[in-house]
């Protein structure tokens, strides 16, 4: 059974850093692909960015520069390190994991329960 549990989230000012992680269990993260998504209040969940299958980092235009994704093979644990965090930042954060072509694709089939960020 797939577990991912994220942690980290807050509220943090303009400006700050935030580093979020996500848990994995029932599979080791060499597995699949992992990535993170967040979702805006009134708005469609989106991409933040991921790790493909050959272990590159892809991210969304409006965090790169800003977002770091890293992943601790020994702990089976995903981050996301957020800097200059924007209010626009501000949503529900969620790991997802799969296997590499759905996660591409933007399908995953294994989702935590999110963590808050709000940045003001």
């Amino acid at each position: 059974h797939v577990q991912l549990v994220e942690s980290g989230g807050g509220s943090v000012q303009a400006g700050g850093s935030l580093t979020l992680s996500c848990v994995a269990s029932g599979y080791t993260v060499t597995a699949f692909c992992m990535g993170w998504f967040r979702q805006a209040p009134g708005k469609e969940r989106e991409e933040v960015g991921k790790l493909d299958d050959i272990g590159s980092t892809i991210y969304a235009a409006s965090v790169k520069g800003r977002f770091s994704i890293s992943k601790d093979n020994v702990k089976n644990t995903l981050y996301l390190q957020m800097n200059s965090l924007k209010p626009e930042d501000t949503g529900m954060y969620f790991c997802a994991a799969d296997f590499c072509n759905l996660l591409v694709a933007g399908v995953p089939s294994h989702w935590g329960q999110g963590t808050q960020v709000t940045v003001s």
